[in-house]
Formats: C-alpha cells, structure tokens, sequence
C-alpha cells in the first residue's frame, strides 16, 4: 500500500508539472483550465498505478464518472445561458455558476467515492485543490463568491446523484461500453 501511495504522489507530481509557467499570470485562465480536471484525472491516474477504486472495472469506472461529468456539465451550462449574470471582470454574461468549481467539485467527489476507503487523505486532497480553484476564480475577478459556491454545489450534488443511481439501480449489474469510432453503446445487462 505505501508503494502505491507513493506512485500516487509521483502521478499527481508529474501531472502538474505540465501545466506550463506563463499560465500563472493575472488574466490567463489556462492554469485553472488544467487544475480543474486534476481531481478526476487522479481518478483515472490511481487505477492505472494499480490503485484499486471502488469500482470493479474499468468500464464502470468510466460510466459512472462520465455520467457525473455530463450530469455537471448540463446543468452547469444550462443555468449559464438562462441567469447571465455578468462576471466581476465584465467580459460577458455566463458568470453564474462556475463551470470550473462544478468540474473540480465533480472530479473530488469521484475521488472520495473511489479512493475514499483508501485513505481520507485522497478525498482530503481532492477538496482541498477543487476549494483552490473555486478561490482562485474569485481572486482572479473572473467569478463572484456565489457563483463558486453554486458551481462547487453543482459538481458535488450531480456526482453524488451519480453514485447514489449506480447503487439503487445498477447494483451489481454487468456495464458494457463499446465505441466503434461514431457512437458510444452502453449495454447494461441485467
């Protein structure tokens, strides 16, 4: 398990390493475009490190955290283009919610639920880094207080909608994903 914790941290390591320097500045939102993805590619990076989650396969592993991101997503999106609220900076109208608080919230939900009976010091990580990028938002006038507030609630709320579907519903289901190169088939069988 230490050896596994350890690749874990040298994943994250490298994974923010990439994100490149000039993406710091003041009015550049690149450095939260990568950052707000961290949490649920740390879901993906444990189970390739050979980190076991929650979920048995990589298949349902995939269905379920693609369904908490489209769940987000949507919302997310569509309360943008019906509130336009204007954003602190006055660049345009699709302040509220923030869609990267929503994602970063999104992606540490999937973390806890995943990693959580690994050590709560993932969930713990996962929180901590969603909470930076919902503050950083605010700091950089591009989101009002609320609007993080409503966008971390988005995420948290539809991923956990998410696995709370996954275990009323699919149980112990066998989940079946198959892409042919234009559509995506979900078979679930019963």
């Amino acid at each position: 398990m230490q050896a596994n914790m350890k690749t874990t941290l040298t994943f994250l390591l490298c994974l923010l390493s990439f994100v490149p320097v000039e993406a710091q500045q003041r009015h550049s939102d690149a450095l939260d475009d990568v950052l707000q993805h961290v949490p649920m590619a740390a879901v993906f990076g444990l189970r390739a490190c050979g980190v076991q989650s929650a979920s048995p396969s990589w298949t349902e592993l995939l269905a379920t955290t693609a369904s908490a991101y489209v769940l987000s997503a949507a919302t997310t999106y569509v309360l943008k283009h019906t509130c336009h609220e204007l954003r602190p900076d006055k660049s345009n109208r699709r302040s509220l919610p923030s869609g990267h608080a929503t994602f970063a919230f999104a992606g540490a939900t999937a973390l806890m639920h995943e990693y959580g009976h690994v050590s709560p010091w993932i969930a713990v990580g996962g929180y901590t880094l969603a909470t930076l990028v919902a503050a950083d938002r605010v700091r950089r006038d591009r989101h009002y207080v609320h609007d993080v507030v409503a966008g971390g609630a988005i995420g948290f709320g539809a991923t956990e909608l998410t696995y709370w579907l996954k275990r009323k519903v699919i149980k112990n289901r066998n989940i079946d994903l198959s892409f042919n190169g234009f559509q995506l088939d979900v078979a679930v069988k019963w």
